[in-house]
């Protein structure tokens, strides 16, 4: 499949494997119950695009920027998500990362309900990210800053924070802390 070339704009229920794409624009694709399986994507930019109800597996995926793009019901295995400017996307909706290093990626000022990171690894910035009803399950946060994660609407099973950033878990819980 060369999604470049092809005129055609909408894939469905397709199997999509071991692309490799450095440095290119891919625009008014849409992607819905597709499987990206080992591919790459490089500096790419996707522009006005739309990825439905997909998955990514074993992909490595970094420095893209997804300007105008939705994402929708999406869950990546396995991959790295590095350096993804998650601010340009036009939406995204449930996404879910199971052992992924989504490390340098951009979720700033971003609503992420219902985020799915279990296992994973976030050397990140989440300034202003709202985390709401996420599972952070044995997410690595210690190279992570910035976040403001509420203990009482978010899963953080054996999720792993380095001080002094984690004392920032406690302003959910309503208490004084003094030197």
């Amino acid at each position: 499949m060369n999604l470049l070339s092809e005129k055609k704009t909408t894939y469905y229920k397709e199997m999509v494997s071991g692309l490799i794409y450095t440095n290119v624009k891919i625009e008014n694709k849409e992607f819905e119950n597709c499987t990206f399986e080992k591919c790459r994507f490089i500096e790419c930019i996707f522009e006005n695009c739309r990825f439905i109800d997909s998955s990514f597996i074993e992909c490595s995926i970094s420095a893209n920027k997804p300007y105008n793009s939705q994402f929708i019901n999406i869950s990546f295995k396995d991959s790295k998500i590095m350096g993804l400017d998650w601010t340009k996307a036009k939406s995204i909706y449930f996404l879910s990362f199971e052992r992924c290093d989504i490390s340098y990626s951009n979720f700033s000022f971003l609503k992420l309900p219902n985020l799915q990171l279990r296992e994973c690894i976030a050397k990140t910035d989440f300034s202003n990210t709202i985390f709401s009803h996420t599972n952070l399950t044995k997410t690595d946060f210690r190279k992570a800053f910035n976040y403001g994660i509420d203990i009482n609407f978010n899963k953080l099973t054996k999720a792993k924070f380095s001080l002094p950033e984690a004392t920032s878990l406690l302003k959910s819980l309503d208490i004084i802390l003094e030197d």
